[in-house]
C-alpha cells in the first residue's frame, strides 16, 4: 500500500517486489506443482472479493516458501528495540486478525529497524512494519489501516493469484519460444517471446497487482470496522501518504504495481462510505 504491499510477488526470475528476503521461486518447483495437481484449484470464488481466481498454487505451498522467507529476514534484518512500537503493532495486529477469522495462521507481528514507511505481508501471517511507517503514524485507526489493508491480501488469496499468473506467463511464453524455434520464425524465436513477455507484464501482471492493492484497501476498511477501529484511518493515512509524494516524479499508472494516487483515494473512500452505519 503506498509503498507498502503483499510482499508476495515471488518472480520466476528471483526476489520479491516489495519484501526484501522473499525466496525466488523457481521454475521447476512450480511446474512441479502443477503436475502434483494443483491445477485443480485454477478457478475458484473468493469470498473477500467477490469475484473467480486463477490461482494454480496452492496455500500450502506458499507457506512453506515464506517459512524461508521470513526465517531470512530475521536473521538480516535487525528488529527494532522498541518494545512499545512492538506491543503497538502486535496489539492492533491480533484485533485485525481476530476480525478476519484467519486464526489458523502462525500470525506474527514485527517492527524492523528501518526508516523506511513500508509494510508487507507474507501469505504464512507474517507482517512486517519499518519503523519508518510506525513513526509517520498518527493514531491505531491508521495503523489499523494499514494492517487491515495487509491481511486483506491474505483474505483475497493474492499471493496464490500472482504468483499464479507469473507461473502461467512463464510456462505460455515458453512453449511459444520452443515451438517457434523449430519452425521458420526460429532465428526470432528469443524476440517474439521476449514480446509476449512484455506484453504479458503490461497487459496482465501489473494491472492485476493494481487491482489487488485496490482489493486489499476495500477489505482493509471492511476489517478495521468490525475490529472496533475507525476505517477512516486508512483515508487519513493515504492522504497524508500521497501529500508526502506530492511533486516528487512518478511513473505512469501503467507501469506501475499500484495504482495512482487520486483513483486510489477516491475509492477508498467510497469503500469506506459504503460501510454499515452503526
Amino acid at each position: 500500500m503506498g509503498s507498502c504491499g503483499e510482499g508476495v510477488a515471488l518472480s520466476l526470475e528471483g526476489g520479491c517486489a516489495h519484501a526484501p528476503g522473499v525466496t525466488p521461486v523457481s521454475r521447476r518447483n512450480l511446474l512441479a506443482l502443477l503436475a502434483c495437481g494443483a491445477v485443480l484449484v485454477a478457478c475458484s470464488e473468493n469470498t473477500a472479493t467477490g469475484r473467480s481466481q486463477f490461482a494454480v498454487v496452492p496455500d500450502e505451498a506458499l507457506v512453506q516458501m515464506a517459512d524461508q522467507a521470513w526465517s531470512e529476514m530475521r536473521a538480516q534484518t535487525p528488529a527494532s528495540p522498541d518494545l512499545a512500537l512492538q506491543a503497538r503493532l502486535a496489539r492492533v495486529g491480533r484485533k485485525i486478525v481476530a476480525a478476519s477469522g484467519r486464526e489458523d495462521l502462525a500470525w506474527e507481528f514485527v517492527v524492523f529497524d528501518g526508516p523506511q514507511i513500508n509494510a508487507f505481508v507474507l501469505p504464512n501471517g507474517k507482517v512486517g512494519a519499518f519503523k519508518g511507517l510506525m513513526d509517520f503514524i498518527q493514531d491505531d485507526d491508521e495503523l489499523a489501516g494499514v494492517l487491515g489493508h495487509e491481511v486483506g491480501h491474505i483474505l483475497a488469496r493474492h499471493p496464490a493469484e500472482r504468483v499464479s499468473q507469473q507461473l502461467a506467463v512463464q510456462v505460455g511464453v515458453g512453449v511459444v519460444q520452443a515451438v517457434l524455434a523449430n519452425g521458420d520464425y526460429g532465428q526470432y524465436a528469443g524476440e517474439i517471446a521476449g514480446a509476449m513477455g512484455m506484453g504479458a507484464l503490461y497487459g496482465v501482471i501489473l494491472p492485476y497487482s493494481r487491482k489487488h492493492e485496490l482489493e486489499a484497501d476495500k477489505v482493509g476498511v471492511d476489517l478495521a470496522q468490525r475490529a472496533g477501529m475507525d476505517p477512516a484511518g486508512a483515508v487519513r493515512f493515504f492522504e497524508r501518504m500521497a501529500a508526502k509524494g506530492a511533486g516528487q516524479a512518478q511513473p505512469p499508472e501503467v507501469l506501475s504495481t499500484h495504482p495512482a494516487d487520486g483513483p486510489r483515494l477516491a475509492a477508498l473512500r467510497e469503500a469506506v462510505a459504503a460501510l454499515p452505519k452503526g
